[in-house]
């Protein structure tokens, strides 16, 4: 939101999340004096809206599906000449998402593999983009519920598919991908192995990340640890980073996996 000019910050901004997302472009609207809104699936947590209204944004509910949502983002963008930002079809998003890259090459100088959660890319795509051009050695690792798993889908197709989504504990990654987004590009580029979870496997990493790592973390954040686990007996003696992207998950959730 830096990036844009005093007349485009006086026009607002829309975006689409189903959560961080969300809440990072409330955060910046309200240190930078912007008026936006934020338009989130029917079936997001309540929690995370609430995080979001927090932190001063302003919530649309529209569709079931974070596509949709983002699609509902651009109408409202075209309609009214509000800035529409994505959550991740964006260079400047995917270059802030990479400045995790930077800080774990700043802490860990010899990464053999990374594993991320992946649902539109950005994450990946920023992360990977940079590690690789400073740690060429490093394995980018992608993990997405085997009920969403759109980016999988598309990059073993070669080409970007619209296809339907099933309910996941890693809302957070679930749903489409927008039609030319830069980060499928990104992703076929970046991405050395793509693993898919089940749901019993994501609630068995939230377990792992409230019981031993003594956080609360998200499906989106267990299905990553899920990933891992799938790979761990191959990994011995190596350097791995398993990347904990979000904390939001409710009370019920966390009653539903203990």
């Amino acid at each position: 939101m830096t990036s844009l000019s005093d007349e485009e910050k006086s026009m607002g901004v829309v975006t689409a999340s189903t959560g961080n997302h969300g809440a990072a472009c409330s955060l910046a609207m309200s240190i930078l004096g912007i008026d936006g809104k934020i338009i989130v699936p029917d079936n997001v947590h309540k929690n995370k809206v609430d995080n979001i209204l927090n932190l001063g944004g302003e919530v649309e509910y529209h569709g079931n599906d974070c596509l949709i949502a983002e699609e509902r983002a651009q109408e409202i963008s075209s309609n009214t000449g509000t800035n529409y930002i994505s959550p991740y079809n964006d260079p400047a998003i995917v270059c802030g998402q990479g400045t995790i890259g930077y800080e774990l090459n700043q802490e860990l100088k010899n990464i053999d593999s990374v594993f991320v959660s992946v649902g539109g890319g950005g994450l990946i795509s920023g992360i990977g983009g940079y590690l690789k051009s400073v740690q060429n050695q490093v394995k980018m690792i992608a993990v997405s519920p085997k009920n969403s798993c759109v980016m999988f889908e598309s990059m073993k197709a070669g080409k970007q598919l619209d296809l339907p989504s099933e309910p996941t504990l890693s809302d957070g990654t679930a749903g489409g991908v927008e039609v030319g987004s830069i980060t499928f590009a990104l992703c076929q580029e970046i991405i050395d192995e793509f693993i898919l979870v089940d749901e019993e496997a994501i609630s068995e990493g939230v377990r792992i990340g409230i019981e031993k790592l003594h956080q609360l973390i998200e499906g989106a954040a267990g299905a990553a640890i899920a990933g891992f686990l799938q790979k761990k007996d191959d990994l011995k003696g190596q350097t791995v980073v398993i990347i904990i992207c979000g904390g939001n998950i409710s009370s019920e959730v966390i009653k539903s996996v203990l």
